[in-house]
């Protein structure tokens, strides 16, 4: 199967190295927003192309895997990019799954491209643990919670606010929250009531910090 990796950041590089460890898989072609000649790959010999050169590729691939943020990336990516190619992505703002879908389906029934969305970690893997929990404890309830840990989807969103030079997002349990789910009190939480974000944010000289 010929992989190509559209976005070499922390996930393109993942994808990347998982690719390696499948000997049915091998690597053609990375696409990305820098300058291609200043981008490093972990594999010998697989070429580098400028983004928008990517539909020129078609022909080359069978499946791309689309490895740019949730908050911007995605859904303009994943619909263009289905125009041209069998596509994956790791879309995972939960509440905009249905819109960034239809949108997706849309384009891959017309070009008559398979398009597999949001699997990612969550939703994707962890989804199917919910779901084999679920299963076999059907009166329970599941919690998910996050951290303490970096998240990389809502530090890219702190980094493309204007007059941001960096900022990293850390995801923090509310361990009032934990506690209660471990009492076995099966409370009804929101996303807000489980986590705490703490931002770390550095300015760009002359930016408004307000």
């Amino acid at each position: 199967m010929r992989i190509g990796i559209y976005g070499y950041g922390n996930l393109g590089r993942g994808v990347e190295a998982a690719v390696r460890q499948n000997d049915d898989m091998e690597l053609v072609a990375v696409f990305t927003r820098r300058n291609p000649a200043d981008v490093k790959l972990q594999t010998e010999g697989v070429k580098v192309y400028a983004a928008s050169e990517a539909a020129s590729h078609a022909d080359e691939i069978d499946v791309l895997v689309l490895c740019g943020g949730s908050a911007t990336d995605l859904p303009e990516q994943t619909p263009e990019l289905a125009k041209y190619f069998n596509v994956i992505d790791s879309f995972d703002t939960h509440a905009r799954i249905p819109e960034h879908f239809a949108n997706v389906d849309k384009a891959a029934k017309e070009s008559g491209h398979t398009a597999l969305i949001s699997c990612g970690w969550d939703p994707g893997m962890f989804s199917l643990n919910r779901l084999y929990a679920n299963a076999v404890l059907p009166q329970g309830n599941d919690y998910t919670f996050w951290g303490k840990g970096v998240s990389q989807g809502h530090s890219d969103a702190i980094r493309r606010v204007k007059g941001v030079k960096n900022g990293k997002q850390y995801t923090i349990p509310v361990e009032a929250a934990l506690e209660s789910v471990r009492n076995g009190e099966n409370p009804e939480l929101t996303t807000r009531q489980k986590h705490t974000r703490e931002c770390f944010v550095v300015a760009e000289e002359g930016a408004d910090l307000a």
